[in-house]
């Protein structure tokens, strides 16, 4: 019998701690996890503790040896660095180790090449390899002329890119345009939404939080979900409607990360900008993880970057149902916290009735009796506010509904 199924790749992770221990483990888990997604097998881990990352090969000349023996020992096809290395650090690698070097940027890069499914998603996570890889032709040069497959190889760097740092430059001047096209279009979806005062909630928070899985239970979207990291890429919005008759739209964004490379920010500023854009920001957090409070705090510093933090935020402390304490879970940064299980709706009724709440917070509640020749002003309501009901009179329409303040004097019976 002849085994014909694809060997994955067999890698070994390599982290510094430059300050805290734990943090660089917690940090190398994730990149486990990370190439797993991507396709390889995690066979060996390499730490080095150093008070700043060498600059010339990211690790000392003695881990270096240490880490060409394991690559013997556990037949490993490559190396995954924690951090994002510059051109000279992986070429250097390259030299000393004669394997594949990757760092975490290009493992996230790949995963979401493999994720983007919509137009806009090719483009964004393209233009994030191009410029990505723009800066490493020297030390890729040799790499970039294979065709071969695996990990770290998926998109336009299978396309050889000609080696040439004008035509890659040239291929980002074109995509940074068809992103401006988008971005002009997501501004005049956005005014059209703020004139209608539609309300819109984002929703954010740490990859594989189970921010798709609460989109679809609230709104009975479809969005494939799945236990992994960067399962859904691109944005989906959703209508929730309201008991009252509103309505809020949500959008499911796309998952945190620590160390989000910044191609990646820069690339996907117009969809991480429906936080900036949102009314309120729904932060949903895997209450189940041991490393939470880590996880909550990368969200908020991905938040600031993107200049969202002056926005309201919920959290919903997801997956509720696999915490066995009762232990009093709190955000310091949010108006508002519920416990919830997303994945079986426990929690929507109150979910619904926090957000109602929130929408009607800036309207005004009216009772009114309108003469018929100012029924005009109904239409007003219908469009701006929220019109609960109506009831025709000898003297007029009775009216009762909740109405944005800015149209108050416009409604108001003269």
């Amino acid at each position: 019998m002849i085994d014909t199924a694809e060997r994955k790749e067999r890698v070994i992770l390599v982290g510094v701690a430059v300050g805290s221990e734990k943090e660089t483990l917690l940090s190398l888990k994730e990149l486990a996890d990370l190439a797993k997604t991507a396709g390889a097998d995690v066979v060996g881990t390499l730490v080095q503790n150093r008070e700043q990352i060498h600059q010339a090969t990211y690790i000392g000349k003695g881990k270096i040896e240490e880490l060409d023996q394991m690559l013997y020992m556990l037949e490993a096809d490559g190396i995954i660095c924690d951090d994002e290395l510059s051109p000279a650090q992986l070429n250097n690698l390259q030299e000393e180790l004669g394997c594949k070097v990757m760092d975490r940027t290009l493992i996230i890069l790949d995963i979401f090449a493999s994720r983007a499914h919509t137009s806009e998603g090719k483009i964004q996570v393209e233009l994030a390899q191009l410029r990505y890889r723009q800066s490493r032709l020297i030390g890729l040069r040799k790499s970039l002329s294979r065709q071969g497959g695996g990990i770290g190889t998926r998109g336009p760097g299978e396309k050889k890119l000609e080696t040439d740092r004008r035509v890659i430059g040239e291929r980002i001047s074109v995509l940074k345009k068809q992103l401006e096209d988008i971005k002009e279009h997501r501004e005049v979806i956005r005014k059209g939404r703020k004139k209608n005062n539609v309300f819109t909630a984002a929703i954010v928070g740490y990859t594989n939080a189970g921010k798709s899985t609460l989109l679809n239970t609230l709104t009975g979207a479809s969005v494939h979900t799945e236990d992994a990291l960067f399962v859904t890429l691109d944005p989906t919005t959703r209508i929730l409607e309201l008991p009252h008759g509103g309505h809020i739209l949500l959008t499911d964004t796309v998952g945190f990360i620590k160390k989000l490379p910044h191609h990646l920010i820069e690339a996907f500023k117009s969809t991480l900008e429906e936080a900036v854009y949102a009314d309120i920001i729904i932060h949903v957090v895997d209450s189940s993880n041991p490393h939470m409070e880590q996880y909550m705090e990368t969200v908020y510093e991905t938040l600031d970057m993107l200049g969202a933090s002056g926005k309201d935020v919920i959290t919903f402390f997801n997956k509720i149902d696999k915490r066995s304490d009762e232990v009093r879970l709190r955000d310091e940064r949010a108006k508002e916290v519920l416990n919830i299980a997303a994945k079986f709706s426990q929690g929507n009724k109150e979910i619904i009735e926090l957000l109602e709440k929130i929408y009607l917070g800036g309207k005004l509640y009216i009772e009114r009796v309108y003469p018929y020749d100012q029924a005009g002003k109904i239409s007003l309501i219908r469009q701006k506010g929220i019109l609960i009901s109506e009831e025709y009179m000898p003297e007029g329409v009775s009216v009762k509904a909740y109405v944005p303040m800015d149209i108050y004097g416009d409604i108001e019976i003269k």
